[in-house]
């Protein structure tokens, strides 16, 4: 679902565009040297950041059963958002982030609505996430937008905390 302000646009995006790439590598990497830095005290390994980047391609991101979207600041990628089906009723975001420059400009809401958007139109009438502890930022952000802390629904390694929000249908 495409959503346009004056400085921002959120389109759909091939999950395999060379635009989804770079910012796949840019979220994994950020999100990564976080958990890394708290744990091991150092940033991700290049080996381990290459490993982890080819392990996950994003194909449940591609239509019929998903959507990737990516956010554009004045006509640059600023960042993504992705939904998948998990069940004929929910669908789990993905992939929510923002490049440091462009956090508190209001993409992150953008997003996330073109997300739940995307999720209804493929039939949603709930949707999931899961991040973690560390990752305040994000969870204030959910919080915010109305998603509410939940029992797990997957068994993640890196998630500890889960959400859930009801989504109302589509207006015309």
């Amino acid at each position: 679902m495409t959503r346009t302000t004056a400085d921002w646009n959120v389109a759909p995006q091939p999950f395999d565009s060379p635009v989804a790439a770079a910012l796949w590598r840019a979220y994994y990497t950020e999100v990564s040297d976080r958990w890394y830095q708290l744990h091991e005290g150092r940033p991700t390994g290049p080996e381990e950041l290459e490993r982890e980047v080819a392990a996950d391609t994003g194909d449940y991101l591609a239509p019929p059963g998903g959507e990737l979207l990516v956010a554009r600041y004045r006509g640059e990628p600023a960042g993504t958002a992705g939904v998948r089906m998990t069940d004929p009723v929910t669908a789990e975001l993905k992939r929510v982030f923002l490049h440091k420059e462009f956090r508190g400009l209001g993409g992150a809401r953008l997003l996330v609505t073109a997300a739940e958007d995307a999720a209804r139109a493929l039939g949603a009438e709930r949707i999931v996430l899961d991040t973690r502890h560390d990752l305040v930022e994000a969870r204030a952000l959910y919080a915010r937008l109305g998603y509410e802390e939940t029992e797990p629904y997957n068994d993640s390694e890196y998630a500890e905390h889960w959400f859930a929000k009801k989504l109302s249908p589509l207006t015309a």
